[in-house]
């Protein structure tokens, strides 16, 4: 039984808490965060005691730790952990700095200790059947892989400003879904973007809708387009087109029943957002945290894949900047 502390009690920390303490091969042993209120609500409600990060990362008692803190403490909790001798689950990213991710990769590789990335959508139903297709060779060979992620509405301005950017806050995941998908590395990053939904987001330096092309060494491309905005509910689809053939993952709906008259075919909305849509994909993803460590296997996806993810983020950071394409690798 894997003994598990859980640092962040916040939105994402209340999900991982759960399905820790839901899972029949980990226990859910203490909750920490920086509001008493968020650790005493979740520990009463998973049977998990309250303490702080140091005292969790000092518990010998512990074997793992869920990290779910802001993204610029990731790092150090992450080298804390390591060194205490606990594997690590990490929410994406590292760190917003690809240098900073290296220095903190070499740390856990001294240390010998696990190491997994929340990169979540890996691990959704039809993202992962459709990889497993792919690597099976239904679409053939590979050509185009198309990813569409849009949010429902933008985020506070506020968490705009630390958060990165859109590159590396928002379309990290798809960056990561690229590569799982392409089988190889891009190689090649042209980027642009816009401020069109919230000219806040603009005078904060970032922006809201954005579109990237990836290129590998052999030729695969890959386009990614973002948006803060989508009317409709949370947007998720993927595309993949190759030789044989194109396999397709669309939306997931809050029911499957439509409505079919004269006027058309009506159909319930769309999930509303990331919460409701990857439910399964975070309780797949953490039974596979729980599976590696407890078998005493490498997780996935790894630290490695945490710092390429960032480093595509980077990359196109760099050429929505410039209007550049960026090689990367």
């Amino acid at each position: 039984m894997l003994r598990v502390g859980l640092l962040g009690a916040g939105r994402i920390g209340k999900i991982h808490g759960g399905n820790v303490a839901a899972h029949a091969g980990a226990t859910l042993v203490a909750v920490a965060d920086a509001v008493p209120a968020a650790a005493e609500s979740l520990a009463a409600a998973t049977g998990a005691k309250v303490a702080s990060i140091d005292a969790i990362i000092a518990d010998k008692a512990i074997d793992a730790v869920v990290i779910c803190t802001p993204t610029d403490m990731h790092a150090d909790q992450i080298e804390a952990a390591a060194k205490a001798g606990k594997a690590v689950f990490c929410e994406k990213p590292v760190d917003l700095s690809s240098d900073r991710i290296r220095a903190c990769l070499a740390v856990v590789k001294a240390a010998g200790t696990p190491l997994m990335i929340g990169f979540n959508r890996r691990f959704d139903p039809n993202f992962a059947t459709l990889q497993k297709r792919l690597a099976a060779g239904d679409a053939g060979n590979i050509e185009i892989v198309t990813v569409i992620s849009r949010d429902p509405g933008p985020p506070p301005v506020d968490y705009v400003k630390r958060s990165g950017g859109l590159f590396r806050d928002m379309m990290i995941h798809d960056l990561d879904m690229a590569r799982f998908l392409l089988g190889e590395e891009p190689v090649e990053v042209h980027a642009v973007g816009s401020s069109l939904v919230d000219p806040a987001i603009g005078q904060a330096g970032d922006v809201d809708t954005a579109a990237v092309m990836l290129k590998t060494a052999s030729g695969k491309i890959a386009q990614i387009s973002n948006s803060r905005r989508a009317t409709y509910g949370y947007d998720q689809r993927i595309e993949v087109h190759g030789s044989k053939g194109m396999l397709r993952a669309g939306n997931v709906h809050e029911t499957t029943v439509e409505l079919a008259t004269a006027g058309g075919f009506t159909a319930a909305p769309v999930q509303n957002f990331f919460l409701e849509r990857y439910a399964a994909a975070y309780r797949a993803e953490l039974d596979a945290f729980v599976t590696a460590v407890n078998k005493g296997t490498a997780p996935n996806p790894s630290g490695e894949d945490g710092l390429k993810a960032q480093m595509l983020a980077d990359a196109a950071t760099q050429s929505a900047q410039t209007g550049q394409t960026v090689k990367v690798g």
